[in-house]
């Protein structure tokens, strides 16, 4: 799968290196999906609804595994093909999907009933402790329902 890519920084800013990291759309849809949805192989991503191209989706792969964010597993039954795990790196984003989940909720129209963002925002100790349970136990169950949106909002 991918090897280790020596990334030089633009600052030592913490802000500044995580962006370069996970400063796009793409790279942080595939960690919510690895990490709430379930998803695991390009075929999940590739048909999860949001429209990322083959070759967006194969360079954020690349990217996030060549950071240390997700591994690459060669699947049982056809060693052809990969899926996909966080890292404890990537599980640590947990928190920081969790805010930004809340946040889009809270101050967008969002796809996301206002009732389980409600729950989510008052317990949040207990939805990461459920996140880490389901990525250290390989629980593919989803965390959280799929958000529709419906065409008026596009």
């Amino acid at each position: 799968m991918g090897g280790k890519v020596k990334i030089k920084h633009r600052s030592g800013c913490p802000v500044s290196v995580s962006l370069e990291l996970l400063g796009d759309r793409w790279s942080l849809l595939i960690i919510r999906d690895l990490m709430v949805r379930g998803l695991k192989s390009y075929r999940d991503f590739q048909h999860s609804g949001e429209g990322i191209s083959t070759n967006i989706l194969a360079d954020r792969l690349r990217k996030l595994e060549a950071s240390g964010i997700i591994t690459a597993e060669k699947e049982a039954t056809d060693r052809r093909r990969a899926n996909y795990r966080l890292t404890e790196k990537g599980i640590d984003l947990a928190p920081v999907l969790l805010e930004l989940l809340i946040w889009g909720a809270r101050h967008e129209k969002t796809g996301a009933p206002c009732a389980v963002i409600d729950t989510m925002a008052s317990n949040r100790v207990k939805v990461l402790a459920e996140a880490r349970r389901r990525w250290r136990e390989k629980d593919p169950t989803p965390l959280l329902p799929r958000f529709e949106v419906s065409r008026r909002n596009r």
